[in-house]
């Protein structure tokens, strides 16, 4: 993820960007069944993020190749240290199940270089550790067993490789590289384990890039950041190669801009949509009709880190998850398992909480669309049908008031996890008027009111 950008690119940044790059030359058209895809990717709302790879050994996030300036001698070490005995496909999965979540977007390769799969590619995966297996192919099996969408992550960028321009990224560069290597065949490596990850694992739900940033901005003939120039990221042939193999996966790209042809979602981190508190968020004007997800992280860390323990609460992510579904949008909540293939118990007791919250409420959740009123001081709203679905999450809130609704009549109000009827609710031309909330038996994370019409 994009942890050292935090500095790069926001307020009081240190290179002016304009956000540009080149751009697919051919128009894409979905199939149906990508559509389908696009529907149920919609509908099921929340997803599992793991960040786990080599850097998992060091406990110090997936970004400390970079962030120590770890020589690429030094840090193939953690080949050899890398082993994930405890590694249990079905418990992470019936954790990610447990909590409610539909899909898991999973870490193949991230800017480390590291592949989580037995790729013909590279020596620097997981095959080539003391573990010797191919985490990927068993965690694919569980994911078809249980019911749950796979994803995958993949890195454009990379702090290992030399054909990686690595002199014109904007990371990565105290890694010790010397040797300059082709940009065409760096493109050419990327293609050739895509379509290993779509030919050899089963049915893949979607491709998650992550990287497109490292690069923007950078003159290859002045070797100057200008802010302007455009590097070529090869995105026509690669989306459609995915869209080719797998015409159901989708392909989303987390470039912080507006959505290009060939994607079929937007994603957001570690922001709602429309909101900028990262400084990398992208602007509420280039919100997309596609499909909308939010990324956002348990603790403060996206892979392992021994020393955070600001785990979030239950109230804080079933909150959040309500608030993107009332923006229409998914989210995909991240854990980062320690190097032996364990959950820590601190993210699965929250995950077990929310997944309890959702056992009472997904009715509110699965299968909704934004209501339209955004985000108010109350809470917010989502829709299915003739239905209204109130998130009350300021417990203080008396009264709610939502305008310009194509109802004439309630049928009933009730709160959605216990039945018990709402009062003191008024729907007069189209203006539809609560009262008495404060009354209510609220739950502390998220009070829903579902309303017939």
């Amino acid at each position: 993820m994009k942890k050292m950008l935090t500095i790069l690119l926001g307020a009081g940044s240190l290179f002016a960007i304009t956000p540009v790059f080149a751009q697919p030359k051919n128009s894409y058209q979905p199939t149906d069944a990508n559509q389908a895809a696009r529907e149920t990717f919609r509908k099921d709302r929340f997803g599992m993020f793991i960040h786990w790879g080599a850097s998992s050994v060091l406990g110090a996030g997936e970004w400390v190749m970079n962030d120590r300036n770890i020589k690429v001698k030094d840090y193939q070490k953690l080949r050899q240290l890398f082993n994930p005995e405890q590694f249990d496909a079905a418990k992470w999965v019936s954790t990610a199940k447990n909590a409610g979540m539909k899909y898991i977007t999973f870490i193949t390769r991230h800017h480390d270089g590291f592949s989580n799969w037995d790729t013909k590619y590279s020596d620097w995966k997981i095959t080539n550790t003391p573990y010797g297996r191919d985490v990927l192919k068993e965690l694919s099996a569980e994911c078809q067993k249980q019911g749950i969408q796979l994803f995958l992550y993949y890195s454009l960028l990379d702090w290992y490789r030399t054909d990686y321009q690595y002199w014109t990224g904007r990371t990565g560069q105290g890694t010790g590289r010397t040797e300059k290597g082709k940009w065409d065949d760096y493109v050419q490596f990327m293609k050739n384990q895509l379509t290993e990850l779509l030919t050899n694992y089963g049915p893949i739900a979607g491709i998650w890039f992550d990287g497109h940033w490292d690069q923007v901005g950078f003159n290859e003939e002045t070797k100057q950041w200008d802010g302007k120039s455009k590097v070529d990221w090869h995105y026509d042939e690669i989306y459609q190669l995915i869209h080719q193999l797998q015409p159901k996966a989708l392909v989303g790209n987390n470039h912080h801009l507006s959505t290009i042809s060939g994607e079929d979602f937007q994603m957001f981190e570690k922001d709602l949509p429309g909101h900028n508190t990262t400084g990398w968020g992208t602007d509420v004007n280039s919100i997309s009709d596609l499909p909308l997800e939010t990324c956002e992280t348990i603790n403060n860390s996206w892979g392992f880190n021994i020393t955070d323990g600001s785990y979030k609460s239950t109230k804080t992510i079933v909150q959040l998850l309500a608030k993107d579904a009332g923006l229409d949008a998914n989210l995909l909540l991240n854990i980062g398992p320690m190097p032996n293939g364990v959950i820590q118990p601190e993210f699965v007791n929250v995950l077990d909480s929310v997944g309890q919250w959702l056992t009472k409420n997904g009715e509110s959740i699965y299968g909704t669309r934004g209501a339209g009123t955004g985000l108010q001081s109350w809470g917010t709203a989502t829709k299915k049908d003739n239905v209204l679905y109130i998130h009350l999450l300021d417990p203080a809130a008396d009264t709610v008031s939502i305008a310009n609704l194509p109802f004439k009549k309630v049928k009933s109000a009730i709160l959605l996890a216990t039945g018990a009827v709402v009062q003191n609710v008024i729907l007069k031309k189209g203006q539809l008027h609560l009262s008495g909330l404060k009354s209510l038996e609220h739950d502390p994370n998220d009070t829903v009111i579902k309303i017939n019409f």
